[in-house]
Protein backbone atom coordinates (compact mmCIF):
# COMPACT_ATOMS: atom_id res chain seq x y z
CA UNK A 1 0.00 0.00 0.00
CA UNK A 2 1.36 3.42 -0.82
CA UNK A 3 1.91 6.01 1.77
CA UNK A 4 -0.69 9.12 1.05
CA UNK A 5 0.65 10.90 4.63
CA UNK A 6 4.37 12.03 5.31
CA UNK A 7 5.01 12.84 8.63
CA UNK A 8 8.23 14.62 10.66
CA UNK A 9 8.68 12.41 14.01
CA UNK A 10 11.56 13.00 16.94
CA UNK A 11 12.10 9.32 16.84
CA UNK A 12 14.79 6.59 15.94
CA UNK A 13 13.75 5.27 12.60
CA UNK A 14 14.73 1.95 11.22
CA UNK A 15 13.48 -2.43 10.37
CA UNK A 16 11.00 -2.92 12.85
CA UNK A 17 11.13 -0.10 14.72
CA UNK A 18 7.89 1.17 16.66
CA UNK A 19 7.44 4.69 16.93
CA UNK A 20 4.75 5.98 19.56
CA UNK A 21 2.64 9.09 18.50
CA UNK A 22 1.45 11.98 20.19
CA UNK A 23 -2.20 13.53 20.64
CA UNK A 24 -1.97 15.74 18.12
CA UNK A 25 0.13 13.26 15.49
CA UNK A 26 -3.19 10.45 16.40
CA UNK A 27 -5.59 13.08 15.76
CA UNK A 28 -4.01 14.57 12.26
CA UNK A 29 -3.65 11.14 10.94
CA UNK A 30 -6.94 9.15 12.41
CA UNK A 31 -9.25 12.19 12.62
CA UNK A 32 -8.25 14.37 10.27
CA UNK A 33 -6.85 12.34 7.89
CA UNK A 34 -8.82 9.42 8.45
CA UNK A 35 -6.22 6.74 8.36
CA UNK A 36 -6.66 3.25 10.13
CA UNK A 37 -5.10 0.23 11.48
CA UNK A 38 -2.60 -1.04 8.53
CA UNK A 39 -2.41 2.34 6.84
CA UNK A 40 0.90 3.52 5.24
CA UNK A 41 2.24 6.28 6.31
CA UNK A 42 5.90 7.98 5.11
CA UNK A 43 8.30 9.08 8.72
CA UNK A 44 11.26 10.86 8.71
CA UNK A 45 13.33 12.37 11.38
CA UNK A 46 15.77 14.25 9.74
CA UNK A 47 18.84 11.57 10.29
CA UNK A 48 17.48 8.65 9.50
CA UNK A 49 16.12 9.61 5.87
CA UNK A 50 12.25 8.31 5.04
CA UNK A 51 11.11 5.11 5.64
CA UNK A 52 7.73 3.93 5.00
CA UNK A 53 5.48 2.92 8.27
CA UNK A 54 1.80 0.89 8.84
CA UNK A 55 -0.29 1.88 11.29
CA UNK A 56 -0.43 -0.70 14.13
CA UNK A 57 -2.49 1.03 16.84
CA UNK A 58 -5.01 3.75 16.47
CA UNK A 59 -6.26 5.84 18.84
CA UNK A 60 -8.35 8.78 19.76
CA UNK A 61 -5.42 9.87 22.02
CA UNK A 62 -2.40 7.94 20.53
CA UNK A 63 -1.37 5.47 18.16
CA UNK A 64 1.95 2.94 17.22
CA UNK A 65 3.11 2.99 13.96
CA UNK A 66 5.98 0.18 12.90
CA UNK A 67 8.53 0.94 10.22
CA UNK A 68 8.71 -1.68 7.12
CA UNK A 69 11.19 -0.43 4.85
CA UNK A 70 13.30 2.50 3.83
CA UNK A 71 12.19 4.44 0.83
CA UNK A 72 14.41 7.05 1.02
CA UNK A 73 18.25 7.72 2.34
CA UNK A 74 19.19 10.76 4.11
CA UNK A 75 19.52 13.95 1.50
CA UNK A 76 21.11 16.95 3.32
CA UNK A 77 20.70 20.23 1.62
CA UNK A 78 24.33 22.32 0.76
CA UNK A 79 25.65 23.67 3.64
CA UNK A 80 24.16 27.27 3.13
CA UNK A 81 22.77 29.27 5.56
CA UNK A 82 19.83 31.96 5.00
CA UNK A 83 20.15 34.74 7.58
CA UNK A 84 17.10 37.40 7.20
CA UNK A 85 15.96 40.26 9.19
CA UNK A 86 12.15 39.38 10.28
CA UNK A 87 9.47 40.95 8.71
CA UNK A 88 5.39 40.86 9.19
CA UNK A 89 4.10 37.31 10.14
CA UNK A 90 2.99 35.89 7.05
CA UNK A 91 6.18 37.31 5.15
CA UNK A 92 8.73 35.42 7.39
CA UNK A 93 6.83 32.27 7.61
CA UNK A 94 6.80 32.53 3.61
CA UNK A 95 10.66 32.58 3.72
CA UNK A 96 11.25 29.92 6.13
CA UNK A 97 9.32 27.75 3.94
CA UNK A 98 10.85 28.44 0.88
CA UNK A 99 14.31 28.45 2.14
CA UNK A 100 13.35 24.65 3.28
CA UNK A 101 12.14 23.83 -0.43
CA UNK A 102 14.57 25.02 -1.64
CA UNK A 103 17.48 23.64 0.20
CA UNK A 104 19.34 25.06 3.26
CA UNK A 105 20.98 23.55 6.38
CA UNK A 106 20.33 27.17 8.45
CA UNK A 107 17.98 29.18 9.04
CA UNK A 108 19.11 32.48 11.09
CA UNK A 109 16.47 35.50 11.53
CA UNK A 110 18.84 38.53 12.44
CA UNK A 111 18.39 41.80 14.05
CA UNK A 112 19.48 45.01 12.25
CA UNK A 113 18.94 48.31 12.42
CA UNK A 114 16.19 48.55 10.80
CA UNK A 115 14.49 45.42 11.28
CA UNK A 116 10.42 46.01 11.80
CA UNK A 117 10.06 42.97 14.12
CA UNK A 118 11.95 42.94 17.51
CA UNK A 119 11.13 39.45 18.70
CA UNK A 120 10.31 36.12 16.77
CA UNK A 121 8.87 32.31 17.81
CA UNK A 122 11.57 30.56 17.29
CA UNK A 123 9.21 27.93 18.01
CA UNK A 124 6.29 28.45 15.72
CA UNK A 125 8.96 29.22 12.93
CA UNK A 126 10.57 25.62 13.93
CA UNK A 127 7.12 23.97 13.52
CA UNK A 128 6.74 25.79 10.21
CA UNK A 129 10.17 24.29 8.66
CA UNK A 130 9.20 21.32 10.03
CA UNK A 131 5.71 21.20 8.25
CA UNK A 132 7.56 22.47 4.79
CA UNK A 133 10.02 19.63 4.91
CA UNK A 134 6.53 17.10 5.20
CA UNK A 135 5.26 18.52 2.36
CA UNK A 136 8.35 19.07 -0.06
CA UNK A 137 9.39 16.05 0.37
CA UNK A 138 13.01 16.46 2.15
CA UNK A 139 14.54 14.25 4.67
CA UNK A 140 16.05 17.07 6.59
CA UNK A 141 14.58 20.05 8.75
CA UNK A 142 16.88 22.98 8.64
CA UNK A 143 18.08 24.29 12.41
CA UNK A 144 15.83 27.41 12.53
CA UNK A 145 17.83 29.68 15.64
CA UNK A 146 16.79 32.11 17.58
CA UNK A 147 16.62 35.87 16.66
CA UNK A 148 20.75 37.26 17.07
CA UNK A 149 21.58 40.37 16.13
CA UNK A 150 23.82 41.18 13.13
CA UNK A 151 27.11 42.60 15.02
CA UNK A 152 26.67 39.82 17.65
CA UNK A 153 26.68 36.82 14.46
CA UNK A 154 29.34 39.08 12.43
CA UNK A 155 31.48 39.42 15.68
CA UNK A 156 31.88 35.59 15.97
CA UNK A 157 31.90 34.60 11.76
CA UNK A 158 33.15 31.13 11.38
CA UNK A 159 36.08 31.01 9.33
CA UNK A 160 35.90 29.26 6.04
CA UNK A 161 32.40 30.30 5.74
CA UNK A 162 31.81 32.98 2.83
CA UNK A 163 28.36 35.62 2.94
CA UNK A 164 26.39 36.41 -0.58
CA UNK A 165 25.84 39.58 0.77
CA UNK A 166 22.17 40.90 -1.27
CA UNK A 167 23.16 44.63 -1.61
CA UNK A 168 20.61 46.65 -2.55
CA UNK A 169 22.61 50.00 -3.19
CA UNK A 170 23.86 47.63 -6.06
CA UNK A 171 20.28 47.18 -7.86
CA UNK A 172 20.78 47.32 -11.72
CA UNK A 173 24.69 46.50 -11.24
CA UNK A 174 26.04 43.29 -12.71
CA UNK A 175 27.38 41.63 -9.68
CA UNK A 176 27.33 37.61 -10.70
CA UNK A 177 28.62 34.40 -8.78
CA UNK A 178 31.83 34.56 -11.33
CA UNK A 179 34.72 33.03 -9.46
CA UNK A 180 33.10 31.91 -6.36
CA UNK A 181 34.08 28.70 -5.59
CA UNK A 182 31.62 25.88 -3.53
CA UNK A 183 32.04 25.32 -0.28
CA UNK A 184 30.16 26.63 2.93
CA UNK A 185 28.34 29.61 2.03
CA UNK A 186 25.51 31.82 3.84
CA UNK A 187 23.02 34.42 2.03
CA UNK A 188 22.33 37.32 4.20
CA UNK A 189 19.04 39.29 3.32
CA UNK A 190 18.65 42.55 4.58
CA UNK A 191 15.25 44.27 6.30
CA UNK A 192 12.64 46.41 4.11
CA UNK A 193 14.20 49.82 5.54
CA UNK A 194 17.72 48.46 3.97
CA UNK A 195 21.02 47.90 5.82
CA UNK A 196 22.29 50.95 7.74
CA UNK A 197 25.51 52.84 6.80
CA UNK A 198 27.54 51.33 9.68
CA UNK A 199 26.17 47.93 8.83
CA UNK A 200 27.07 47.89 5.10
CA UNK A 201 30.79 49.40 6.11
CA UNK A 202 30.90 46.19 8.53
CA UNK A 203 29.87 44.02 5.72
CA UNK A 204 32.28 45.81 3.05
CA UNK A 205 35.22 45.36 5.22
CA UNK A 206 34.62 41.73 5.75
CA UNK A 207 36.86 39.68 3.00
CA UNK A 208 34.70 36.80 3.53
CA UNK A 209 31.57 38.54 2.13
CA UNK A 210 30.75 38.84 -1.86
CA UNK A 211 28.49 41.70 -2.43
CA UNK A 212 25.70 40.85 -5.05
CA UNK A 213 22.88 42.79 -7.33
CA UNK A 214 20.12 40.90 -7.29
CA UNK A 215 18.65 43.02 -10.40
CA UNK A 216 17.69 46.28 -11.65
CA UNK A 217 14.85 46.39 -9.53
CA UNK A 218 14.55 46.84 -5.68
CA UNK A 219 12.84 43.56 -4.31
CA UNK A 220 10.44 43.25 -1.12
CA UNK A 221 12.63 41.33 1.23
CA UNK A 222 10.60 37.95 0.75
CA UNK A 223 11.18 37.81 -2.95
CA UNK A 224 15.06 38.72 -2.32
CA UNK A 225 15.20 35.63 0.05
CA UNK A 226 13.60 33.35 -2.54
CA UNK A 227 16.03 35.25 -5.95
CA UNK A 228 19.23 34.55 -3.93
CA UNK A 229 18.93 31.15 -2.73
CA UNK A 230 17.67 30.36 -6.89
CA UNK A 231 21.17 32.17 -7.48
CA UNK A 232 23.32 30.24 -5.14
CA UNK A 233 21.70 27.07 -5.73
CA UNK A 234 22.00 27.40 -9.31
CA UNK A 235 25.96 28.56 -9.52
CA UNK A 236 26.95 26.28 -6.31
CA UNK A 237 24.20 24.42 -5.27
CA UNK A 238 22.94 20.93 -5.71
CA UNK A 239 20.81 21.88 -8.15
CA UNK A 240 23.45 21.90 -11.14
Amino acid sequence: MEAKVRLYVDQPLGQGQAVALSGDQAHYLFAVMRLGKGAAVSLFNGRDGEWRAEVAEAGKRGGVLVCDGQTKALLMPPDLWLMFAPIKKARTDFIVEKAVEMGVRRILPVQTRHTNSERIRQDRLQAHAVEAAEQCGGTYVPDVADLVHLDRLLAAWPDGRRILWCDESLVGVSEGLAGAERGPWAILIGPEGGFSEAEKAKLRGMPAVLPVSLGPRILRADTAAVAALALWQAGLGDWT
